[in-house]
């Protein structure tokens, strides 16, 4: 399915348009290179080779336990998320009932312009045809951007579900958005 999205505010100042649509194992690179350089860039870790960017690395696991969508402008990738319904195998937090994206992640060069909040409508979109009754994700503690940007599209700290990285002391903030 692809879904081409109005423009929102941001893509109107940019002068461009977005497509949504499920990812190809042929996206799979560009969807890693966007993943690091949006993980790294950030500072969220100190490089490719650890152990959690490894895991995150293999967008095949993902597709195979959920759906990988990407936002493209012009041609070209820009930003993925991961979407799952609870109980696909990749889900975290979600309950039954309840979708849950992980890995929402936009190119650097590309962030500000409206894929971030283009692709949580889309999952909110697949999340209410199948009947869901929330969207859950989990998110890192002091990550900026991320914490920022949920609430304004209407999502909830949900603290009851926040969840511990495992053999740390690193609490997971989540967030809801009842449908």
């Amino acid at each position: 399915m692809t879904t081409v999205t109005e423009p929102s505010e941001a893509q109107r100042r940019h002068g461009t348009s977005l497509t949504i649509r499920e990812a190809s194992p042929e996206d799979y690179p560009e969807i890693v290179r966007i993943t690091e350089a949006a993980y790294l860039g950030a500072g969220y870790f100190e490089g490719p080779e650890h152990p959690y960017m490894r895991q995150i690395a293999d967008v095949s696991y993902r597709a195979a336990r959920g759906t990988v969508l990407v936002a493209e402008r012009d041609g070209r990738i820009v930003a993925s998320v991961t979407v799952m319904a609870h109980g696909d195998g990749f889900d975290q937090v979600a309950r039954p009932g309840e979708y849950e994206f992980r890995l929402l992640v936009v190119d650097p060069k590309a962030q500000r312009m409206g894929a971030a909040t283009a692709l949580v409508a889309e999952v909110e979109a697949r999340a209410r045809r199948a009947a869901a009754t929330a969207v859950v994700l989990t998110t890192g503690e002091g990550w900026e951007a991320p914490n920022a940007l949920y609430p304004t599209l209407g999502y909830e700290r949900a603290p009851e579900l926040d969840w511990p990285v495992p053999g740390t002391d690193i609490m997971l903030p989540v967030y809801i958005k009842r449908l």
